[in-house]
């Protein structure tokens, strides 16, 4: 029997100048699980320093932004190279900001310029052929405008003066400009103008419409300034090529960075010292206090708890989180332990019987060569190191997947199927078959197929002979789960319900005994008398369990509710006994049921193929059909017998010792996505 493993509750006491370093071990490693009671507040006495944490959040604030100007992707977690940062780092964050956000910056200054460059020329271009003096146009229209001489040199002065209330447009190298703005900024216009020393230049009187090298110059600008975005555009892309690498990371060092802050502002401590406290496998304390003592120079000061030793434990304030330590097959079904709920600590691990159950149970429902053969290649295409996008998302169901396609094409070579068809293992099947009949002296021709599912016609014995070892298949995985919760009980000292439960000893002795009749009469005997000492002793010892249980402990059986409460609640748990060992067994129909629904699938698409093949024309559209055919069974009962046997580990098989869940051992790392 395999047991989760064994966990020791480790204490340091170290120092405020090596706490960075031994917090980065434990998060790159995922060796430590804190617990409530090792962080028991938001904030503790030794909290992490405030300014740091917010200098933190700060540099990955403008690495945002900077990263999102240039469309870079940042990581949501360190990687495994990722080390804390330090002055260099903060140097090359600062720098590499500036340089983009000060581009950033100038890109949006001509973006506006750009914009109000053409508002301006749409504006001017309206009453560019009015038949009216131009000095009448700033009468007439929502545009200011004025055109003189500004010393070049203060032309960039004024404009920002302006800001985004008006557009200074240079006309020449002379110095001659257009100013425009728009009817509400008239008079901050011409006040500015007046401060800058603007000289206006008269236009010839009765001039009509706008100047034609006004409108010329507004579209040069226009023209100059995107130009300039083209090179800033270049320059942006330059600056993604050269600096991305940079800023993903600094972003992974500073997200470390966080992480730690967080952890350190919840740790108990003093200025000096921080206490680190939490659960650790057994089998990894070792290196780990060999760690910590190159890291802090001897500096740590360790000391190792075993659960037994705690008060809070004993107590049951807290529950040791559970850690799993198994192949790579066992582990690729962990998830559906986990789904349901953690083991306790200390008690049986029953993922190698789901992992094995799991698979058998798929396979009996979903037996076809072929299709088995894409279940497996879709494991193997989930489980490729370095894929990403749509494969990556799902490869934690690398393992399972393989698992049932294997399973599936050994029930699909006995059942003769192979993508639905009935013809192409024949003669494979002869082969395996007519070599065992010569092995052990058989004569006759070898089979075409070693399993019928589908009935034959006057005769369904062999169906119901499937349909019985689904059931044989249905009463080991019970019998595992009530053996399961004994050997768990007897390990929490729960010694009354290891005995006289119905999922105990009394009751696995009634269930056991119960299908030994039946078994017996099945095969041509007969009830017996001895049937019903059987029978009674195991229902007695469950329905006087509690009482029983008193006496043997030395205690005086009470009544507290009275004897006819107490008769009620021992018919009540005696019937609640029988109906469940009765369905749970019989569940197990379901197994032969849907591999028989497979089976009639399967005919139904190969007899619809093998029909169109035989008409003219037809070879394309049976193909079709037989394409079409297995992937709606692929895709739609592939899900139906997924979901079916999940529901039989739960319902059949978890219902009797998960009584109560533990913890998962869930250790504090930096990178999230990976599991224990």
């Amino acid at each position: 029997m395999i047991r989760p493993r064994k966990m020791k509750r480790i204490e340091m006491t170290v120092l405020t100048r090596d706490v960075d370093a031994v917090i980065e071990y434990l998060g790159r490693r995922g060796l430590m699980h804190f617990s409530e009671e090792a962080l028991p507040a938001e904030e503790g006495a030794g909290a992490g320093d405030p300014g740091r944490a917010g200098q933190i959040r700060e540099n990955l604030d403008r690495l945002q932004s900077a990263a999102v100007y240039l469309g870079v992707e940042l990581p949501g977690e360190p990687g495994e190279d990722t080390a804390l940062p330090g002055e260099a780092e903060n140097r090359l964050a600062d720098t590499l900001v500036q340089t983009i956000l000060a581009l950033s910056a100038s890109e949006n200054e001509r973006l506006e310029e750009r914009k109000k460059l053409k508002e301006t020329l749409n504006e001017a271009q309206a009453f560019s052929k009015l038949n009216a003096p131009f000095s009448d146009l700033d009468q007439l229209s929502y545009l200011t405008l004025r055109v003189g001489r500004l010393d070049p040199r203060r032309q960039e002065e004024l404009r920002k003066d302006l800001s985004d209330r008006a557009v200074i447009i240079p006309l020449d190298d002379g110095g001659r400009v257009l100013a425009a703005a728009s009817r509400k900024g008239r008079f901050a216009l011409d006040s500015a103008l007046k401060k800058s020393a603007f000289s206006p230049i008269a236009i010839p009187e009765g001039y009509k419409g706008i100047p034609a090298d006004l409108l010329e110059s507004l579209n040069g600008r226009i023209a100059g300034v995107e130009g300039e975005l083209r090179a800033m555009a270049d320059k942006k892309a330059a600056f993604k090529m050269e600096y991305s690498p940079s800023l993903r990371n600094l972003t992974a060092a500073y997200l470390m960075a966080q992480a730690v802050e967080e952890l350190k502002r919840r740790l108990r401590g003093t200025k000096s010292v921080f206490v680190i406290s939490g659960w650790v496998p057994a089998d990894e304390t070792a290196a780990l206090v060999e760690e910590m003592a190159r890291r802090a120079g001897g500096r740590t000061a360790i000391r190792a708890y075993d659960p037994e030793e705690l008060e809070e434990v004993a107590e049951g304030r807290e529950k040791v989180p559970v850690s799993l330590k198994h192949g790579s097959f066992v582990k690729g079904f962990e998830p559906l332990i986990f789904s349901y709920g953690s083991p306790l600590y200390g008690t049986l691990d029953p993922t190698p019987f789901v992992a094995f159950f799991f698979t058998v149970l798929f396979g009996i429902m979903f037996g076809d060569a072929g299709q088995g053969l894409v279940l497996l290649l879709l494991g193997f295409a989930v489980g490729a190191k370095g894929g990403a996008g749509f494969f990556a998302s799902y490869r934690k169901f690398s393992t399972p997947l393989k698992a049932v396609g294997v399973s599936s094409m050994i029930m699909g070579f006995l059942n003769g199927e192979f993508f639905t068809n009935e013809e192409f293992l024949t003669l494979p099947t002869k082969a395996v078959g007519g070599f065992f009949m010569g092995l052990f002296g058989v004569p006759g021709e070898p089979p075409e197929r070693f399993l019928h599912l589908m009935p034959e016609r006057g005769n369904i014995t062999k169906l119901f002979y499937f349909f019985g070892f689904t059931i044989a298949v249905g009463v080991i995985l019970n019998s595992i789960g009530l053996v399961v919760n004994i050997a768990n009980q007897f390990s929490l000292k729960k010694h009354e319900k290891a005995l006289f439960a119905k999922t105990g000893l009394a009751g696995l002795l009634l269930f056991w005994y119960a299908l030994f009749i039946v078994a017996r009469i099945l095969l041509g005997g007969r009830f017996a008398w001895y049937d019903y000492g059987g029978l009674f002793i195991p229902a007695a010892l469950i329905f006087f369990g509690p009482a029983i249980w008193r006496l043997i402990t030395g205690e005086r059986p009470a009544l507290e509710h009275g004897l006819m409460v107490f008769v009620m609640e021992g018919f009540v748990e005696l019937l609640e006994s029988a109906s469940t060992y009765i369905s749970n067994t019989v569940s197990f129909l379901r197994v032969g049921a849907f591999a028989l629904s497979h089976a009639v699938l399967s005919f139904i698409v190969f007899t619809l193929s093998e029909m169109t093949a035989k008409l003219a024309g037809g070879a394309a559209f049976s193909l079709l059909i037989t394409v079409f055919g297995n992937a709606v069974i692929i895709l739609l009962e592939g899900m139906i017998v997924a979901i079916q046997v999940v529901r039989l580990q739960y319902y059949e098989f978890f219902s009797k010792f998960f009584t109560e869940t533990g913890v998962r051992f869930a250790p504090f790392r930096f990178r999230k996505g990976i599991q224990e």
